[in-house]
């Protein structure tokens, strides 16, 4: 039996999460704003849950955290940092405010839960840090700078953890959906105050966002016996994307970055001091 601490889990992905882990026979302590919300999730198996109040951007939370799922289970082996959520607007439409709070969540909370849960990690020698970012982490699109910048930094962060905590035995997995059928695009989205003078240049992301709700091709369920079987197996892929809207989007980036590497090849290798 492993130990999972998932966040996120009013909704979504979190919930899914618990759900399958449970299944699969792990215990899980599940974490929410408001653990009313986690009512009846673990009614499955009661002995293997516990659900917590969190708020990942209150730094002695996260450690709380940590610290109550190892009184109660006795160790961490998976943290699945999911907490976060989107925001629609062009970068000038998006407030100081707007995009210190997503960053708070999708980033330095993920941050503090990392940092909460790696000591007891290196003292056992072994645990897997999952980290939740987005096709959105590789590809950016019009109308979503801040929700992007979040998620690149995810990935920046996770790739580099990965090498710092391998000689410990904790694995690093880095997470990239593209649209699942979660509340991402329904209540968690927030949207910016509107500017007539970008209405066209992001016409296609509000329309995309207020359409997908409840009709994006992902299925949760499918992602977290993914999750599972990654772990399971103990594979050593750092990156796992999901559905075929986001390895289509990826498939494109790369075609992109490989046709601007090969015509501005001349061009960097002379920016060099000379041999």
């Amino acid at each position: 039996m492993q130990v999972w601490l998932i966040t996120g889990c009013s909704t979504g992905f979190g919930r899914v999460f618990t759900e399958a882990a449970l299944k699969a026979g792990h215990a899980v302590v599940a974490t929410a704003r408001n653990a009313v919300t986690l009512e009846g999730l673990g009614a499955s198996a009661p002995e293997r849950f516990l659900g917590l109040n969190l708020d990942v951007t209150d730094p002695a939370a996260c450690h709380r955290a940590v610290e109550a799922t190892c009184a109660q289970f006795g160790h961490l082996d998976v943290l699945i940092n999911n907490a976060g959520y989107g925001m629609v607007g062009a970068l000038e439409e998006s407030s100081s405010g707007e995009i210190r709070r997503l960053f708070e969540t999708n980033v330095f909370g993920l941050i503090e839960m990392t940092k909460a849960a790696l000591p007891v990690m290196r003292a056992q020698k072994s645990g897997w840090i999952v980290n939740l970012s987005s096709i959105a982490g590789l590809a950016a699109t019009p109308g979503f700078p801040v929700y992007n910048a979040s998620k690149f930094a995810v990935e920046g962060l996770s790739e580099a953890l990965a090498g710092e905590v391998a000689a410990f035995g904790i694995r690093v997995l880095i997470v990239e959906p593209g649209p699942f059928r979660t509340d991402f695009a329904g209540r968690s989205i927030v949207h910016a105050t509107q500017l007539p003078d970008y209405a066209k240049a992001i016409a296609a992301t509000r329309k995309y966002i207020a359409d997908a709700d409840g009709h994006q091709a992902g299925d949760p369920e499918r992602a977290a016996r993914a999750i599972l079987d990654h772990i399971a197996q103990n594979r050593s892929e750092l990156r796992m994307v999901l559905g075929k809207i986001a390895m289509t989007r990826l498939e494109a980036k790369l075609k992109t970055l490989r046709s601007e590497l090969d015509s501005g090849l001349e061009r960097a290798l002379g920016a060099d001091y000379p041999d």
